[in-house]
């Protein structure tokens, strides 16, 4: 079996519904995933939309995820660390936590939530940037998993 990150909310490639956006109550989604490979000391997870107007938008950073977890629930809170052991990142909105996706008016973006297995633990602060996680990431992922989502606003 291949590593597999999926949502009970949306199905890959698919709609992302409104309840996980600005334009509903903007919650971060359910995730789970299986398979994880051997090694894995704690999971890293970045959602980012590649078709923002100004370059890549990071929407979530959350990182320190124990090896020991296979799910995240639907409204992750939006605390800087987390009581079961995460820790999250600054988005691109200059907040900590999850920011869901919000468009510009006519046209539809793609939503990627990438699932990160990493073979030690990060040492970052709260608060990380996109870049700063990143550049841990690279240097620690011994597999990784996708789910892409779409959202469009009218």
């Amino acid at each position: 079996m291949a590593f597999e990150l999926t949502s009970s909310a949306f199905s890959s490639e698919e709609e992302i519904p409104d309840r996980y956006t600005c334009e509903g109550v903007d919650v971060s989604p359910p995730l789970s995933w299986r398979d994880a490979p051997e090694g894995v000391q704690e999971f890293a997870l970045i959602c980012e939309d590649p078709d923002a107007p100004g370059g890549t938008f990071a929407h979530w950073l959350l990182y320190n995820i124990p090896a020991t977890r296979a799910e995240l629930s639907e409204n992750v809170p939006a605390d800087p660390t987390l009581p079961w052991g995460g820790t999250q990142g600054r988005n691109d909105f200059g907040n900590v936590g999850y920011g869901g996706p919000c468009p510009p008016m006519g046209s539809t973006h793609r939503f990627y939530f990438r699932l990160y297995a990493l073979d030690e633990k990060l040492n970052l602060p709260p608060g990380a940037s996109r870049n700063q996680l990143l550049q841990e990431v690279e240097d620690h992922a011994i597999a990784r998993t996708g789910l892409m989502g779409r959202y469009g606003r009218p």
